[in-house]
C-alpha cells in the first residue's frame, strides 16, 4: 500500500504540470489583460500603461512568465492578486473552508438519500416504488446543477412566499440584518447544498440500484437464504455491503464535478466560496489568482480519488495494490 501511495504522488507532479501549463497558456492567450480597463481612462497616458505591463511582467511572453510563476509557486509564493494587491495564497485559504462546507455537506446529504432510495428500489424491483424512483432519478440527472438551482430558487424562495408558506435566503451565507447562529447558516446552506446535492442523488441512486440488483442474483446470496438466514439480514447486512464497495470509487470520481460545479452555485447564492472568488478572478484577468485557484482545485481532486482509492482496499480485503 505504501509503494501504491508513493507511486500515485509520483504521479501527480506530470498532471499538475500539465493543469497548470493549460491553465496558464489558455489565460493569456485569450484576449484581455489585466491593465485593459485602465484603457478606459482617458486621463491614462499610454506610457503609464506600459511601466505597468512591466513591472506586472506582461511585457514577456507567456511562457518565459508560466516558469517564473512555477519556480516561485513550488516555494509556496503564488504571487499578488491584481485586484486587491494582497497574497493569492491568503486569499484562498479564506474562503476555502466555505467551499469544503458547501461542498462536504452535499455530499454527505447525496449519500443519506441515495443509499437507502437505491437499495428499497432493488429491494422493491419492478414495483410502483421502483418505478417512480427511477423516473425522478433520471429526470433529475439530465438538469444541469445551475438551471436546477434556479429552479429551486424560483420555487422556494419565490412561490413559498407567494403560496403563504415560508421561503428560504437565497443571498450569502448569513443574515446580515441580525445576529448570525447556526440555524441562519443552515437556512443559507439548505439551497445550495441541494442544488449541487440533487445532481447525484440522482446518479448514485440509479448506480446504488443497479449494483444492489446484480449483487442479491449472486451464489453468495443464494447461499445465505439457504442456510436459512432471515431476508433481511442477507439483504441489507451481506447483499449490502457488497452492493455499496464500488460506491466509494463513485464518490471519489464525483469530486471534481462537486468542485466544478461550486464555481457557478456559489455565484448564484453569492456564497463567499473558492468557487466564487476563481469566478470574479476570471472576470478581471486576476491570473495569479486564476492560476492559485486551479492548483488548489487540481490538488483537492487528486487527493480525493487517492483517498479513495485506499479506502476501497480497505473495506475489500480482496484488493491488493502491489
Amino acid at each position: 500500500m505504501i509503494a501504491f501511495i508513493i507511486r500515485r504522488v509520483l504521479v501527480m507532479v506530470p498532471i499538475l504540470f500539465g493543469i497548470t501549463f493549460l491553465t496558464f497558456a489558455i489565460v493569456n492567450l485569450v484576449p484581455g489583460s489585466p491593465v485593459d480597463s485602465l484603457k478606459l481612462n482617458p486621463r491614462t497616458r499610454p506610457e503609464d500603461i506600459e511601466r505597468i505591463k512591466r513591472n506586472l511582467g506582461l511585457d514577456r511572453p507567456w511562457h518565459e512568465r508560466y516558469f517564473v510563476w512555477l519556480s516561485e509557486a513550488v516555494r509556496g509564493d503564488f504571487g499578488i492578486s491584481l485586484s486587491n494587491n494582497t497574497p493569492v495564497l491568503d486569499r484562498l485559504l479564506g474562503v476555502l473552508p466555505n467551499t469544503l462546507l458547501l461542498t462536504g455537506a452535499a455530499l454527505v446529504t447525496a449519500l443519506l438519500i441515495s443509499v437507502p432510495l437505491g437499495v428499497l428500489s432493488a429491494v422493491k424491483h419492478n414495483t410502483a416504488f421502483d418505478h417512480a424512483v427511477t423516473v425522478l432519478a433520471t429526470a433529475i440527472a439530465s438538469i444541469p446543477s445551475f438551471w436546477l438551482a434556479l429552479l429551486l430558487i424560483l420555487l422556494f424562495a419565490t412561490q413559498f412566499p407567494a403560496w403563504g408558506l415560508p421561503g428560504l435566503p437565497v443571498n450569502g451565507m448569513r443574515d446580515l440584518r441580525g445576529d448570525s447562529g447556526l440555524f441562519d447558516r443552515l437556512e443559507h446552506m439548505v439551497l445550495p447544498v441541494a442544488s449541487l446535492a440533487l445532481v447525484q442523488i440522482a446518479g448514485w441512486t440509479r448506480f446504488i440500484r443497479s449494483s444492489m440488483l446484480e449483487t442479491i442474483r449472486q451464489d453468495f446470496v443464494r447461499t445465505a437464504y439457504a442456510k436459512g438466514l432471515p431476508r433481511r439480514i442477507v439483504l441489507y447486512v451481506h447483499a449490502f455491503r457488497n452492493a455499496l464497495l464500488p460506491l466509494v470509487t463513485l464518490v471519489g470520481l464525483a469530486i471534481p464535478e462537486l468542485f466544478g460545479g461550486a464555481y457557478l452555485i456559489e455565484q448564484i447564492f453569492a456564497w463567499n466560496g473558492a468557487g466564487r472568488l476563481t469566478f470574479q478572478a476570471a472576470q478581471s484577468n486576476d491570473y495569479p489568482l486564476i492560476m492559485g485557484a486551479t492548483l488548489m482545485f487540481a490538488v483537492l481532486t487528486m487527493v480525493g480519488n487517492l483517498l479513495a482509492d485506499i479506502l476501497y482496499a480497505v473495506l475489500d480485503p480482496r484488493i491488493r495494490y502491489d
